[in-house]
């Protein structure tokens, strides 16, 4: 016997393993690392495209959209409301050692996107609200990272 099962819309035979494949990786940051000196300042940063105007968070060391790579970096305010949020009751595994948290996506006043962990009670949430993109420092790994709190 074979733990294979059968996709239903293409019909494919799928081998389904039981055993865990743990992935370690390293990427280069160098060409966006103003992006995380900015997190050591409590500064958040995203980039804007110099030939098409486009605005990226993450920061973007290329413009997906025209393929320039004259981009400037833009310190962001923080300053926008909340579009949307949930509550993750069933995490990762490389985040099983957290309790259930909420992730929310705000739109920055900048106008972009973003989305993270939010630092408020889920029932204290009401998409429109203002809130605060801000530095935090992940535990208890220590790493500096970004998230939203009310405003």
């Amino acid at each position: 016997m074979f733990p294979i099962v059968e996709d239903r819309k293409y019909r494919h035979k799928l081998w389904v393993d039981v055993r865990e494949l743990c992935v370690k990786y390293i990427i280069s940051v160098e060409q966006v690392k103003r992006f995380f000196e900015g997190l050591s300042e409590g500064k958040v940063y995203a980039t804007r495209c110099r030939k098409c105007g486009e605005m990226y968070f993450p920061p973007q060391a290329i413009c997906p959209r025209c393929r320039s790579s004259e981009v400037e970096w833009v310190e962001l305010s923080g300053e926008g409301k909340l579009l949307t949020y949930t509550k993750i009751y069933v995490k990762p595994k490389s985040f099983s050692h957290y309790s259930d948290y909420v992730v929310a996506v705000g739109r920055l006043d900048e106008g972009v996107n973003v989305t993270a962990w939010i630092d408020a009670k889920i029932e204290e949430l009401k998409p429109g609200m203002r809130i605060k993109l801000v530095v935090v420092k992940r535990k208890p790994e220590g790493y500096l990272t970004y998230g939203w709190r009310r405003a």
